[in-house]
């Protein structure tokens, strides 16, 4: 009975303790138990690095974090935000040779309607007949077709390109001239055969109001004349 009590009350102050009592007949003795507690640090030892992070989205990705840390889910969307970034580029890249390519076009290349009207405003501006009739080089100003806003700049200049059955490319234009005294209307026509680099003026002429046509190059007018002419700046021009 006594070692029966004995052994009741050494098991409740012993656990306190962390030990347990046992009996040996008349005789008791105290076993030390250690028991292990999961603390915080213990548990975050043995987690996984990304619970430690911010998960990687499409939006936040920088890079910083290394592909053989991230997770599948991760990794799909630095995929998909790289492929977004690469098709930016690209398009970024398209959209730019696009525009190289129509500027050289349409204002550098010799075949463009821009280089075209410049060259053939300088040679009207150079005529001793045109300004003659139409007033002072400085003045003189070319536009494409009219309209009622003066102050208006970006006015269409009226031209064809076409070719013949000869594989022959031809151009046409015709734009509006103002001096300070009249005003006339130009017309030209350039060509380029198969082969060739160069264009040559098949016509250009002026038409002022009360004036008789002014030719600045007209190749039927002569058409037994030796060919006198020479290549400038991608044009034929004639001596």
């Amino acid at each position: 009975m006594d070692s029966r009590i004995l052994l009741l009350i050494g098991s409740r102050s012993s656990a306190s303790r962390g030990g347990l009592l046992v009996s040996h007949g008349s005789r008791c003795s105290i076993t030390k138990v250690s028991r292990s507690y999961a603390t915080q640090h213990t548990l975050g030892q043995g987690s996984s690095p990304i619970s430690s992070r911010k998960q990687i989205t499409v939006t936040n990705d920088d890079g910083r974090v290394d592909w053989r840390d991230l997770s599948v889910k991760e990794k799909a969307a630095r995929t998909t935000q790289q492929t977004f970034n690469l098709g930016i580029i690209l398009t970024g890249l398209v959209m730019t040779g696009g525009c190289a390519y129509f500027l050289y076009k349409e204002v550098f290349s010799t075949d463009s309607k821009t280089v075209q009207f410049n060259r053939a405003v300088d040679r009207i501006r150079s005529d001793s007949r045109v300004k003659e009739a139409l007033g002072s080089s400085h003045k003189i100003r070319a536009f494409g077709e009219p309209t009622w806003n003066r102050w208006a700049r970006a006015r269409p200049i009226a031209s064809k390109n076409y070719r013949d059955a000869s594989d022959t490319e031809h151009f046409t234009m015709h734009f509006n001239v103002e001096g300070s005294s009249r005003r006339g209307v130009v017309n030209l026509h350039t060509f380029k055969r198969h082969g060739q680099s160069s264009w040559e003026y098949k016509y250009l002429f002026v038409d002022i109001m009360g004036q008789p046509r002014i030719y600045l190059e007209n190749i039927d007018v002569s058409p037994d004349k030796p060919n006198s002419s020479f290549s400038f700046l991608g044009m034929q021009w004639r001596k």
